[in-house]
């Protein structure tokens, strides 16, 4: 059993949430808090495998308690966030602190929506609380002294023209990781797609540009790739690559296929990726649940393009890098805080 603590100053986001937990019989709820400072005392005394914590509480609100519960005590702390800008940048400074990952709380919607929070609900909730020991030597993130300066090298030709990397749970702090410790002289263009609302990728994007050497920004329909620039593909829609001429490749922004599960699909942007830099692209696949990326970044290994998954140790969760390991596509399985000098090495 995975035993939960559920903190939530709102009585009826308490039950609710408890009741999406329990639905699943590996987990049990073993109690709930009604603000920061309650839920940082039944975490020291409870000892939950994992705690979901809403932001805005009275007397401590969640990010206050999210930093005493990963100094004092870590384990895997899940941010229950509402879909808003504000909310956006209230994720990813918890995230900072420690969290783990987040889920959405509008449940004002239609009953499927709510099923599909439920399903996400759980499923972080089992596979992060399944981590609750790996999880626990988590600390918040610190923006680096300095950043990688290795040589280029074949007397500085480059030998990978494009980078696409892939996340999707516990994405946010791999991505911030691995793209804070790049140099800003890289000429390689990068795409990052990660699993992730639409009212976050914008917020997302702004936070990695003034952390980051190199400039980022949310990828917009038909604009020209340039070189040195990192885009975040836009959550809610498919990003794909496309070519406007035999130099020129652009961004082709659409809402189909309609029926996939993840959008931004890893996949799709990959197979673009891999189409348009036949032999010169390089897949970086990071921690993240299920398979997604998987075929994208077999259609980056069978065009000549290079490939690295993060290790399992270093993954808040092993699924997409592990679905790309056991298929035999990595090139190289490296830990979260060495991709970006192999990144380096490879272009």
């Amino acid at each position: 059993m995975i035993k939960a603590l559920v903190v939530d100053d709102s009585a009826f986001m308490r039950r609710v949430i408890k009741q999406m937990l329990e639905s699943d019989p590996e987990i049990e709820v073993i109690g709930t808090a009604r603000d920061g400072a309650e839920g940082v005392e039944k975490t020291f005394s409870l000892c939950p495998d994992i705690v979901t914590m809403d932001v805005e509480m009275p007397r401590m609100n969640g990010l206050e308690a999210t930093s005493i519960i990963m100094e004092k005590q870590p384990l895997p702390i899940l941010m229950v966030s509402s879909l808003t800008t504000e909310g956006a940048y209230a994720t990813f400074d918890a995230l900072d602190r420690g969290a783990a990952d987040y889920i959405s709380k509008n449940l004002v919607t239609s009953a499927i929506d709510i099923l599909k929070i439920q399903e996400e609900l759980i499923a972080k909730t089992k596979a992060l609380g399944r981590k609750a020991n790996r999880l626990a030597g988590v600390r918040p993130f610190r923006k680096p002294e300095g950043v990688i300066t290795v040589r280029k090298g074949f007397g500085g030709t480059q030998k990978v023209g494009f980078v696409a990397i892939g996340a999707s749970t516990g994405g946010p702090r791999a991505i911030q990781e691995v793209l804070t410790h790049l140099p800003g002289d890289l000429a390689t263009p990068f795409l990052v797609a990660i699993h992730m609302p639409k009212a976050f990728t914008g917020a997302f994007a702004e936070r990695l540009h003034s952390l980051s050497k190199l400039p980022v920004k949310e990828a917009e329909n038909g604009e020209k790739i340039l070189s040195g620039c990192v885009y975040l593909t836009p959550g809610g829609t498919q990003t794909r690559m496309k070519k406007r001429s035999l130099t020129e490749v652009y961004v082709e922004i659409k809402n189909d296929p309609e029926d996939l599960l993840y959008k931004p699909s890893v996949d799709v942007c990959m197979k673009s990726v891999a189409e348009c830099y036949l032999g010169m692209s390089m897949g970086v696949i990071l921690t993240g649940m299920g398979h997604d990326g998987l075929e994208g970044m077999k259609a980056i290994k069978s065009q000549g393009g290079k490939t690295i998954a993060q290790s399992e140790d270093t993954c808040t969760v092993y699924g997409m890098p592990k679905a790309v390991v056991d298929a035999g596509i990595a090139d190289k399985v490296v830990p979260l805080d060495k991709i970006a000098a192999e990144i380096v090495n490879m272009i």
